[in-house]
């Protein structure tokens, strides 16, 4: 027997080795995984490399140091740090109080309060001048009472302020989140043992919800930082002069020599911000302790006898942050000039009919459209391909590139811009609109990216497993399930990023050139002409598509 066996094996050939692990074949996977690798190098790597070679190359460090510089550099970090503190303070209050407490039509008050999130900063800078400018009803009506303004907005701490109202949703939604994985347990037992309602909320809730609150910060004090929209609009009639707006005089007045390399070294240093920030979000992250939710539903909060006087502040706040903008901006619309009475014989078409049909609205609006639908439809093909290749499938270079598509979310669309503006000419992009496309694809594509990536993680891989049970490869398995799962949520995110786009300002004002004027450079060129009501015309038409369009898609997720 034991030659015989032996006879048999000589007599079957050598057999095949078997295959390493660590040496899988390459497949659909794997060439899908290369090409999302080039298509992300050249649209996020290659304008931020661009960046920093030509700041390296050409010393300019100096000039960081001028009176300028520094005056800029100040004022937008005291802007960008106040007023994500605010908004912090304000979403964090708002999270308790609509997530947690039993205050009176919260879930109709949280629909209103995240509506500034849907208004571009820059239109709601504009609403706001018609309420508290030096025309403004507030300050007219507070000058024949006492003699004097109450408050005009222009300046630094006006600023501050349009920052905080436009940033406080963001905070608000990152909170809100965080507080739900607070188990209810905690404040119960605190509760039970003596303590008060805030003594429950100031010793267990809030001290677990300072990790969030630092992301929510750092989030938002990126952002803030190389805002164009607000403080072009109110800082600069006062002279308040960020970063942004002066990066926006060098590019357009050429004040300076070599005005791209002197850009290039201020889009690094707001980069190595933007870098470190990111770094110390992912420490804090990693360190925090992560508490398992509770089973138990949450208990609200009861407000007890200042339940009544809660609900009327909070309902008064949000509705004067929300209503009064979109108010503002209807009696600009409609009267002939700003000052002019409020009264039914004033009132007139004349500026919404001159808005639309000026021939810079009609080029801005034809380019705005044309440029926002094809971000939208290349983010989600993009943006589907990433995060389902990062989320469904093993490789060690997938934490790489879902870190590369993210990156632009925590970059300053200044630093986008100035980027694509570097290499512009050496691709043959110059003065042409494909480049805001570039640079919008850049900077939306993490959005798409995130909608994805979150169904994807929570789904099992059962699915995926039975089709290569059943024979199916790799890539066929990821197309047939993982794509078709992900399709909705990827579609809308392209409709988000769509929307979005239409209405951008800083990276198209940055990156124009004749012939590419987008809808809000449009609108910017009317308020810094002096044509104020019809700009404010034409911002309530996009105010009011925005947010019908988000009204649909959100009926439609439904």
């Amino acid at each position: 027997m034991p030659a015989t066996t032996s006879g048999t094996a000589a007599s079957a050939g050598p057999q095949p080795q078997r295959r390493p692990r660590w040496a899988a074949p390459w497949d659909g996977i794997d060439g899908l995984r290369a090409v999302l690798w080039l298509v992300c190098g050249a649209v996020i790597l290659l304008p931020l490399s661009a960046i920093v070679v030509l700041a390296i190359t050409n010393n300019h460090l100096p000039l960081l140091l001028s009176g300028d510089v520094v005056e800029a550099a100040r004022n937008s970090v005291v802007s960008a740090a106040t007023s994500a503190v605010g908004a912090v303070l304000v979403g964090t209050i708002l999270a308790l109080l609509l997530d947690r407490s039993d205050l009176r039509g919260r879930r109709t008050l949280r629909l209103l309060a995240l509506t500034p999130l849907l208004v571009p900063p820059f239109v709601g800078a504009i609403a706001w001048i018609g309420i508290a400018g030096p025309t403004g009803p507030v300050n007219r009506a507070w000058t024949e009472w006492f003699g004097g303004p109450l408050w005009i907005i222009y300046g630094g701490d006006g600023v501050v302020f349009l920052l905080i109202v436009h940033s406080y949703p963001i905070a608000y939604i990152i909170m809100s989140a965080a507080l739900r994985r607070v188990p209810s347990d905690l404040e119960q037992a605190a509760r039970i043992s003596g303590a008060s309602l805030l003594r429950s909320v100031t010793g267990i809730t809030l001290p677990l919800l300072r990790p969030a609150a630092f992301s929510a910060f750092t989030l938002i004090a990126v952002s803030n930082l190389a805002d164009f929209g607000i403080p072009s609009i109110i800082g600069l009639p006062e002279r308040f002069v960020t970063l942004s707006t002066l990066v926006y005089r060098y590019i357009q007045s050429g004040t300076v020599e070599s005005p791209l390399e002197v850009v290039a070294t201020i889009g690094v240093v707001l980069l190595g911000v933007a870098v470190l920030s990111m770094v110390i979000d992912l420490l804090v992250n990693r360190t925090r302790v992560e508490l398992d939710q509770s089973s138990a539903p949450p208990q609200p909060i009861r407000l007890g006898r200042a339940r009544a006087a809660t609900s009327i502040v909070a309902w008064t706040l949000v509705l004067a942050i929300t209503l009064l903008p979109l108010l503002a901006l209807t009696s600009q619309a409609l009267l002939p000039a700003p000052g002019v009475p409020l009264a039914w014989e004033n009132l007139t078409l004349d500026n919404i009919v001159r808005a639309t049909t000026a021939p810079g609205t009609i080029v801005g609006a034809t380019n705005s459209v044309m440029l926002s639908v094809l971000a939208g439809l290349i983010c989600t093909v993009l943006g589907l391909a990433v995060g389902t290749i990062v989320t469904r499938t093993r490789a060690r270079s997938n934490a790489a590139l879902a870190t590369v598509a993210l990156l632009p979310q925590a970059i300053p669309g200044l630093v986008i811009a100035v980027g694509w503006l570097i290499i512009a000419p050496r691709i043959g992009l110059f003065n042409t609109p494909w480049l805001i496309l570039c640079a919008y694809v850049m900077a939306f594509v993490a959005v798409v990216v995130q909608a994805v990536a979150a169904p994807l993680r929570s789904t099992p891989m059962s699915m995926e497993e039975a089709a290569r049970i059943s024979g199916a490869s790799r890539l066929r398995a990821l197309i047939d399930i993982s794509w078709r799962m992900a399709v909705p949520a990827a579609v809308a995110g392209g409709v988000l990023v769509a929307l979005t786009a239409v209405r951008e300002l800083t990276i198209s004002v940055l990156l124009l050139s004749p012939g590419s004027q987008t809808l809000g450079v449009s609108i910017f060129s009317l308020q810094q002409a002096g044509a104020y009501n019809a700009a404010a015309a034409l911002s309530l038409l996009v105010t009011l598509v925005g947010l019908a369009g988000l009204g649909l898609v959100d009926r439609r997720r439904h």
